[in-house]
């Protein structure tokens, strides 16, 4: 035996079914008879998902208000007048008033809604610096160069967060009051601000830097805060569970849209006496007016929702699967026709042969 026939023989595939590739194969012929039901039982399965996505969509209620101040709008409009400005005054305080004559049904979820704000942009969406965001210290003093012109201060010190994402941070700030009987007092509605966030955001991406001496601001030290905010980063809140890189509504932020118009979560209500949902009576929403967005001509809503088992009121699903199933019935259709007159041409043909 040569080399060659020792070297092909050592190589040569064992000779079983599978590696000679002789196993049963099954190759479907599509005729009509399996073709048509196809479509007719993909276009009804279609339709009666759609169907149950759209009622159970359409179920959830939905209370809003624009309080993005346009002129003659309410009581909002003289914060409005004032963003015109680029900025509103310090401290622009506004109302939504509204009456429920049921209960809205809980658990309702506080939304807080953009137009016109890009934040798919793709300079804008890379303007972060994850290192620094995830707790690193040398990210603190060192962040990337993505995030310039919100990288350093005019100073040289370096900003913690940095970028223009965590510069445009929502501020705005809404409470929730309810007079059960006419002309009573107002209560308070408390107002569940935790866990608000994506779960492998708060708990993975997001951490805080490692304390010095205890103190979280020490951790910061030789850093300063973004541009646009009124305090840095460690004091966005009183609670030490709930300030810093970890802070709720920063990290809700923090995940940018895809839309350039997007709602993002505020509070649940769900607590005390509204566990069931919103009771029958009067409410105010005092608005905190903070955030400018005529600049760029946006619009700003805060909304009132519960949700179902698909999740919060979004019609376009279920509108997309009728749609689906509606064009997959009419395909059958058009198929069963063809097929019938061609049948009966080739019957003909076989009957004058």
């Amino acid at each position: 035996m040569t080399w060659s026939a020792t070297a092909r023989g050592a190589h040569q595939p064992d000779n079983t079914a599978f590696t000679q590739q002789r196993l049963p194969a099954w190759q479907p012929l599509l005729s009509a008879s399996i073709t048509l039901p196809l479509f007719f039982c993909a276009g009804l399965a279609f339709i009666g998902l759609g169907l149950g996505l759209y009622y159970s969509s359409n179920a959830i209620k939905e209370l809003g208000y624009d309080y993005t101040g346009n002129p003659g709008t309410g009581d909002c409009s003289l914060c409005g007048v004032a963003d015109q400005d680029r900025a509103p005054p310090p401290s622009c305080r506004c109302a939504w008033n509204f009456s429920l004559p049921e209960l809205f049904q809980g658990p309702v979820y506080l939304y807080y809604e953009l137009t016109k704000f890009y934040q798919n942009n793709r300079r804008y969406g890379v303007s972060r610096d994850d290192a620094q965001l995830s707790g690193l210290q040398s990210a603190l003093r060192h962040p990337v160069n993505e995030c310039f012109p919100y990288q350093f201060s005019a100073k040289g010190v370096p900003i913690a967060p940095c970028g223009a994402i965590a510069n445009s941070l929502f501020n705005d700030t809404f409470t929730l009051w309810h007079q059960r009987l006419p002309g009573g007092p107002y209560v308070e509605v408390p107002l569940d601000r935790t866990g608000i966030a994506w779960w492998t955001d708060y708990h993975i991406k997001f951490h805080n830097p490692p304390l010095v001496n205890g103190s979280l601001a020490l951790a910061f030290k030789g850093t300063t805060r973004p541009p646009n905010w009124p305090v840095p980063v460690y004091q966005l809140s009183p609670d030490p569970n709930n300030t810093g890189f970890i802070n709720q509504d920063f990290v809700v932020w923090m995940r940018t849209a895809a839309l350039p118009w997007f709602r993002k979560l505020y509070a649940r209500i769900r607590q005390g006496n509204y566990s069931a949902g919103l009771p029958r009576g009067n409410y105010r929403v005092n608005i905190t007016y903070n955030y400018p967005v005529r600049a760029f001509d946006g619009h700003k809503r805060i909304i009132l929702s519960n949700i179902s088992w698909m999740g919060g009121k979004n019609p376009f699903l279920g509108i997309a699967y009728l749609v689906v199933g509606s064009l997959c019935i009419l395909t059958g259709f058009v198929m069963l026709v063809v097929y019938i007159r061609y049948q009966d041409q080739n019957d003909e043909a076989e009957d004058q042969e």
